[in-house]
């Protein structure tokens, strides 16, 4: 922000950061993966009256994914965002979303987490205005509303629970929760976070914000939305009906259906798109219901595969809109009619692209198809043939859908495109600019073979967040006795 009208420096300065940050992850990952969960008091208040970080393997792993995919999108923002819009501020904004994200991650008091979330709100709703055209302005106001009205019924739940038991600390309140004798006031207020998460997470039939907004920004605001925004409401799903809303059958049942329905409505709403960010904006609903089965379904196997399928999802994701950006800046358009030859001009970017897209599609052995042999494998276990019929359609659509757009994009013969847009094709620009394209994109893709290729370091990792996340003691012992 001191250097507001020094956009150059601003980039440096940005991704500089973004180094940094992805340096102190990695270590605090490191180090809380040695010696095990870690707690911070804020103004060193006691637990449960002040405000507790609390790091644990879940916690710093988002945070550690929240820094690659900030490191990713900073570069690619500096090449691809224009100067119109970086001078309205876009770089300070941006990385007031990150710090939101990363808050809302480690908080250990359920209205910190609010807190976090507001900022994360209004973050996103200037990134997704900046440039103020009318399809932003129009998506902007159906993200901004229907995410209020999610927060306005989460404060309600966290004044219930406040009301119920005196207490914001989110492992205070597990122990104090289940032991309120008013069970069905406690299923009200389960039930309002599962409306205020759900909306924020984009899971059935809250979701219709999601597709309306995602597609309107730059690419580079709708890879960090795609990747993580959604992905903090699930988060928070599982943070709070792991620790506070604990083994309620009635809860469980709702949520299952709900991912059944989120898988299928994702899906089908994909596969009607034409629009590549539409397409991607879709299949980000539908894959919030892979996750939202595994919680539902809420045993160590299941949250296994929840934990692997959220880590592969947030990089690929955010990887396939920094993609569609690179396809738009080449192609002037993201209309798979208007698209086409894509292969047959750029062969090294295509084979690029094409890991990310059959990532997504979970092609052994890349990184989309191991958490789904957890999620597959529990869902027969217990019968639960709906759950696992849920996730083979979700994944046959998604292979439909994904072989469509290779079709129409890359193999089809090449379009006209009617008119040059007002700013210049890729292949005018410096070599030095098309790295910025280029070199984020490699980079995600990389981590992506990596999970898939080192999966069993990524299985390891998954076990153990599961393992912590289902035995939710270790958790309340060590925020509350470190206090």
């Amino acid at each position: 922000m001191f250097f507001w009208n020094k956009i150059h420096i601003q980039k440096i300065i940005s991704i500089a950061g973004s180094c940094i940050a992805l340096g102190l992850a990695s270590y605090v990952f490191y180090y809380v993966w040695e010696n095990g969960m870690q707690i911070v008091k804020a103004g060193d208040w006691d637990a449960p009256y002040g405000i507790v970080f609390a790091a644990d393997t879940l916690s710093v792993t988002l945070v550690l994914l929240t820094a690659i995919s900030g490191l990713a999108v900073s570069i690619f923002s500096a090449g691809s965002v224009i100067k119109d819009r970086l001078r309205f501020g876009y770089y300070p904004i941006f990385h007031f979303l990150l710090l939101g994200l990363t808050g809302a991650f480690l908080t250990g008091d359920i209205f910190n987490l609010y807190v976090w979330f507001e900022i994360i709100i209004i973050s996103s709703f200037v990134l997704i205005t900046i440039g103020g055209e009318k399809a932003q302005l129009e998506g902007a106001v159906k993200y901004f509303t229907l995410n209020i009205l999610a927060s306005t019924i989460f404060l309600t739940a966290i004044a219930i629970l406040y009301g119920l038991t005196g207490s914001l600390n989110m492992a205070d309140l597990a122990g104090k929760v289940a032991a309120v004798e008013n069970r069905g006031l406690v299923e009200v207020a389960a039930i309002l976070f599962l409306i205020g998460f759900g909306t924020k997470a984009s899971i059935f039939p809250l979701y219709f914000w999601l597709p309306a907004s995602y597609h309107t920004p730059p690419a580079a605001v709708s890879a960090i939305f795609g990747g993580l925004l959604t992905k903090v409401g699930v988060y928070a799903l599982i943070r709070v009906f792991t620790l506070i809303f604990v083994g309620d059958v009635f809860l469980d049942k709702i949520i299952m259906v709900l991912a059944i329905l989120t898988l299928f409505s994702g899906g089908i709403g994909a596969l009607v798109q034409n629009n590549i960010r539409k397409v991607f904006s879709y299949l980000i609903i539908c894959h919030i219901g892979y996750m939202i089965a595994g919680l539902g379904m809420y045993t160590e196997i299941a949250i296994t595969g929840v934990i692997f399928y959220l880590i592969h999802d947030i990089m690929v994701k955010t990887n396939l809109f920094m993609v569609s950006g690179l396809i738009f800046k080449i192609k002037s358009s993201n209309s798979m009619r208007m698209l086409g030859g894509f292969y047959a001009k750029y062969p090294k970017i295509s084979l690029l692209i094409f890991i990310p897209l059959f990532s997504l599609v979970g092609i052994p052995p890349l990184s989309g198809f191991w958490p789904k042999i957890s999620l597959i494998s529990e869902g027969l276990n217990l019968h639960n043939y709906w759950v696992v019929g849920g996730i083979i359609f979700g994944s046959f659509i998604t292979l439909i859908i994904i072989a469509k757009l290779w079709a129409e994009v890359f193999w089809k013969d090449a379009k006209a495109i009617p008119e040059k847009p007002k700013f210049e094709y890729f292949s005018d620009i410096s070599r030095a600019k098309k790295s910025q394209f280029i070199i984020p994109i490699i980079f995600l893709s990389l981590i992506s073979l990596y999970i898939g290729f080192g999966a069993e370091n990524i299985q390891i990792l998954s076990q153990r967040i599961a393992h912590e996340l289902t035995n939710s003691q270790q958790y309340i012992d060590t925020v509350l006795n470190n206090s």
